[in-house]
């Protein structure tokens, strides 16, 4: 029943969505890293809902830091994010909780923890516990700036309306993206987005979409090879973020219908470094970064809670029954994953980074590994 995740950098969750609070704790972070609390707080802005194309919970989402920071640093020991609670509405499940929602944990937490999880709001399953994440990933962004590395994420694609892609050398773009509250880079197709949202929402309905993310200034070598892949870290933990359904790296699937002459990323040298002339491999081979942008697209499915009468079934009575869901939900989530998935990339890249350098790499210091 594991809640953690990483090796050098670990995160752990604790909390359900209707509780006193969430939060997360990050351990192995270098000591006299600066805490910009600021900061922390405009990536938990990114994720909150606001405005018709989100849920009407309103949460404020102040994030408290009770340990592992101290005057404006961390300290070295583990970093504890809290963020309470305070705009529950548990009676809006008291009349369905026995029925399974459809798309949602409902039945697979019962199976899994026999009857017992907090059924509240997706309990320990909701997406309210990514505001932990988000927390804990914006410290890890900050370390990362330092380094001269930077995560962006946008909206590829919202209910069948494509975003432009980022461009070879996304980094104007991923700074662009920084404070944007609906991430596109094209502001006229984020509007037909936010459109489709809504007709979806007047309907009842919701709809899911694409997220692209580029990672620029990342050394090469970083990552493993077999299991501790650099996709392979990132696809496990992004596949843990609620909603996400599929996970591609570089060109992905599209990869299969070309011949390798095309596939293939050709070597150059440039200004004494190796470069490739194309990026479809998404600056990863062999599992190990290549220096060149990191291409990821992450696939979030439309929001399961939705206002349409549904087929289920009754978990008490084991029968067949109806369903129609109560409460405030999001006519989409996609929007507000993008910094969670933000987070989630800085989280495993802080985590790889420190295996592959030492803890205190982070911080600025030199490097504690051999060099090849």
């Amino acid at each position: 029943m594991r809640n953690s995740f990483g090796q050098a950098v670990t995160v752990t969750l604790f909390g359900e969505s209707h509780g006193a609070a969430v939060g997360a704790v990050l351990d192995g972070m270098a000591p006299g890293l600066a805490v910009d609390e600021t900061f922390i707080a405009g990536r938990m802005a990114l994720r909150r809902a606001a405005g018709q194309i989100s849920t009407a919970r309103q949460e404020e989402d102040r994030v408290r830091l009770l340990s592992g920071v101290y005057r404006g640093h961390t300290t070295g020991t583990p970093i504890t994010f809290l963020i309470e609670n305070q705009n529950t509405r548990s009676s809006d499940y008291e009349a369905t909780a026995a029925l399974a929602r459809p798309g949602h944990a409902d039945f697979t937490a019962r199976e899994k923890y026999h009857g017992y999880a907090d059924p509240r709001g997706g309990g320990h399953f909701s997406g309210r516990l990514t505001a932990g994440l988000v927390a804990a990933g914006a410290l890890c962004l900050s370390a990362l700036s330092g380094r001269g590395i930077a995560v962006g994420t946008h909206v590829a694609r919202c209910a069948g309306i494509d975003d432009r892609p980022f461009a070879e050398d996304p980094r104007d773009e991923i700074a662009a993206l920084s404070d944007r509250a609906f991430a596109v880079l094209d502001r006229a197709a984020g509007e037909r987005m936010q459109q489709a949202i809504l007709a979806a929402k007047a309907e009842g309905d919701s709809v899911g979409g694409v997220l692209e993310t580029a990672v620029t200034g990342l050394p090469a070598g970083v990552g493993e090879p077999w299991f501790d892949t650099l996709e392979g870290v990132l696809a496990h933990a992004l596949f843990s973020v609620p909603a996400v359904k599929g996970v591609e790296f570089g060109d992905g699937f599209a990869l299969a219908d070309l011949r390798g002459s095309v596939a293939n990323d050709p070597f150059r040298m440039r200004a004494g470094q190796v470069v490739c002339e194309s990026n479809r491999a998404g600056g990863i081979l062999g599992g190990i970064s290549t220096g060149m942008p990191l291409r990821i697209r992450t696939a979030v499915k439309p929001t399961p809670s939705i206002y349409k009468e549904q087929r289920t079934v009754d978990l008490d009575r084991r029968s067949d029954a109806t369903l129609t869901v109560k409460g405030r939900h999001d006519p989409a989530v996609v929007h507000r994953a993008r910094a969670v998935v933000d987070a989630v990339t800085a989280l495993c890249l802080c985590d790889l980074l420190a295996q592959r350098f030492g803890t205190d790499w982070l911080a600025g210091k030199e490097a504690v590994c051999s060099t090849d």
